[in-house]
């Protein structure tokens, strides 16, 4: 094996676990570094064993795993009874979240819901309700977001078993 395809091997494998680990941490792009670490693994064997067609799978799956990593928090609230105010305010407490980790990832959402939330509507007990949405929304997106991780993983081990 030459040195290239075993540099690739490794750097493919590096950015996987790399991306595995953000997706929960808020400061690395988990499933694009996922899917970068399984083109990395499939240009290693000149894509002999991933070819385009699962490559293609790999990636909207990532691209799905990503976009769940926005939107979840945000249809949660919605679920609950959030107007648009409210769903606007967890995507833009999100992104106010993110430079203060984890905490921020899971707070940020849900005090910006119920401050936009508030400045439509006074009523705290329905805000309130909009945050609960807001959490339920962050839980079901990161159970998402894992299980589809799951499913990636899986993939590339039978792409390689098989």
């Amino acid at each position: 094996m030459e040195a290239m395809t075993i540099a690739l091997y490794v750097v493919g494998i590096l950015l996987f676990l790399v991306g595995l680990a953000g997706l929960a941490l808020p400061f690395i792009p988990g499933s694009p570094v996922m899917f970068l670490g399984v083109v990395a693994i499939a240009w290693a064997d000149d894509f002999e064993r991933i070819g385009i067609p699962g490559l293609i799978v790999i990636g909207l799956l990532a691209a799905v795993v990503f976009l769940t990593d926005w939107l979840a928090e945000a249809v949660g609230a919605r679920r609950l009874g959030a107007s648009w105010w409210g769903m606007a305010g967890a995507v833009l407490g999100l992104l106010v979240g993110l430079p203060f980790g984890l905490l921020g990832v899971v707070v940020g959402p849900i005090i910006g819901a119920v401050a936009l939330e508030l400045t439509q509507d006074r009523d705290l007990r329905r805000a309130s309700k909009v945050g609960v949405g807001t959490v339920i929304g962050f839980l079901v997106g990161t159970a998402v977001k894992y299980s589809l991780a799951l499913v990636m993983t899986g993939l590339v081990l039978l792409f390689y078993l098989y």
